[in-house]
C-alpha cells in the first residue's frame, strides 16, 4: 500500500482554504450575512446610476472582495471611494487588488460600517439585506449626515420611495434602486 505525502505547497493550499472558510463562516455568524458579490449586470446598473450622483465621496457598505468598489474607483478616478468590509479574507483580497491597480482614490476599512464616520460622503452603494437597510436608514436619519444618494442592489430603503428603479434582465427581474435623499446643491 502506497502512502501519499503532501507537499509543502499542498499543505499551504489546504490551510489557506480552511482559513478562508473559517474567516467567512465567522464573519457570517457575526454579521448575519455572508459576503455576496453583485452580479455583473447589477454592478453595471449601480455604476450607471452612480454617474447621476455628482462628484462627492462614494461609500460601498460591505465591499466584500472588491467586485464593485474596485470598478467604482476605476470609473471615477476624480472621486474618493471608501469601502467597508468586516470579513478578513474578502477585505484582504480587495486591499491587494487596490495595491496592484494603484488606486489612490480608494480607501478600504476592515470595520463595521454602522460604527464608522460617514461625514463628507454623499453617496452610499450597497447590496445588503432588509435588516441592513433598516440600519442604514436609522443611521442616516439619526446623525448629521451628508448622504444625498443611496444606490441599493435588490433591497429597498425602508420608508423611502426610489427616484429610479432599474430592473435587471435576470431570472428574478432584480431591482437596483436609486434614492435621492437630499436635493443637489
Amino acid at each position: 500500500m502506497r502512502v501519499y505525502e503532501l507537499s509543502g505547497f499542498e499543505v499551504f493550499l489546504i490551510l489557506f482554504t480552511l482559513a478562508v472558510g473559517v474567516s467567512i463562516a465567522w464573519s457570517t455568524l457575526r454579521v448575519g450575512i455572508s459576503p455576496m458579490p453583485s452580479s455583473k449586470s447589477a454592478r453595471q446598473a449601480i455604476i450607471r446610476l452612480t454617474e447621476e450622483t455628482g462628484a462627492g465621496t462614494i461609500i460601498d457598505l460591505g465591499c466584500g472582495w472588491g467586485n464593485l468598489v474596485i470598478p467604482l474607483a476605476l470609473k471615477f478616478p476624480h472621486r474618493q471611494i471608501v469601502g467597508y468590509e468586516l470579513s478578513i479574507m474578502p477585505w484582504l483580497t480587495a486591499v491587494i487588488l487596490k495595491k496592484i491597480l494603484r488606486l489612490k482614490n480608494l480607501t478600504l476599512y476592515r470595520q463595521d460600517f454602522l460604527k464608522s464616520d460617514w461625514s463628507g460622503a454623499e453617496v452610499i452603494v450597497c447590496y445588503l439585506y432588509p435588516g441592513g437597510m433598516d440600519s442604514i436608514k436609522n443611521k442616516i436619519e439619526s446623525e448629521e449626515s451628508d448622504i444625498r444618494f443611496v444606490v441599493s442592489n435588490n433591497f429597498a430603503l425602508p420608508s423611502h420611495q426610489p427616484d429610479k428603479t432599474v430592473r435587471l434582465n435576470d431570472f428574478y427581474n432584480s431591482p437596483v434602486y436609486l434614492y435621492q435623499l437630499k436635493s443637489t446643491r
